[in-house]
């Protein structure tokens, strides 16, 4: 059974919560992201048009498009001119080439420099990266979001098994009891088959679905 937050508990931990990592976590739970996900997106990733994210560095390389939540617009458009600005500060420097992935690089040479590929939450500073022992600017980490999410919950003293990826179980749950489809939640989550997404059923309480005790 996956642990879930009630939705007081996930906004009081974002909340408590500021940043790059308050952002990251709050595209877990309002778009379903991995926190991986959420950390590589690149500025292309996110239609601000169609108001949705397109998820391209997922669990086995499958793409899908996901909700982008209305009141992230505006701190994510915030986010993006940070990136942007380091970006040009490092074409300044000699540097300002990120990572291609899928072999991206040597197919397009001159994407690297471009800012539709650059993250969305780039790392305070530059790296070599081991691949190719160029100095790069790479996304922040995984851990760094996953460490301020656990002090978040335990600071707020939320007893529950508790860690990034229960925000996006949260986003799963939250959906079905408003009555989205169940096919729908699949292609959101990026699920390959809808035994995975069923899980989510088994959450909901009986009581939700309408179903009442003989003795009431």
């Amino acid at each position: 059974m996956p642990v879930t937050f009630s939705h007081e508990e996930a906004t009081s931990i974002l909340e408590h919560l500021s940043g790059p990592n308050k952002l990251a976590a709050s595209l877990m739970y309002g778009s379903g992201l991995r926190v991986m996900e959420a950390v590589r997106l690149r500025v292309q990733d996110i239609d601000f048009s169609d108001q949705c994210l397109i998820v391209r560095e997922s669990k086995g390389e499958k793409w899908r498009r996901t909700l982008l939540p209305r009141s992230l617009v505006k701190p994510l458009k915030v986010q993006i001119a940070h990136a942007l600005s380091l970006h040009q500060q490092d074409l300044a420097e000699g540097y300002g080439y990120v990572y291609l992935p899928f072999a991206l690089a040597k197919k397009y040479p001159q994407a690297a420099t471009s800012t539709a590929w650059q993250y969305v939450f780039p790392a305070r500073f530059l790296s070599q990266d081991p691949r190719s022992d160029m100095m790069r600017r790479h996304h922040i980490g995984e851990q760094q979001v996953r460490r301020a999410v656990a002090k978040a919950v335990s600071a707020l003293n939320i007893r529950k098994k508790a860690s990034c990826h229960t925000f996006r179980h949260s986003f799963a749950t939250n959906l079905l009891r408003a009555g989205t489809d169940i096919r729908n939640i699949q292609e959101l989550l990026g699920h390959n088959d809808i035994s995975t997404t069923m899980i989510y059923t088994h959450v909901i309480g009986v009581h939700e679905r309408g179903v009442t005790s003989p003795l009431d």
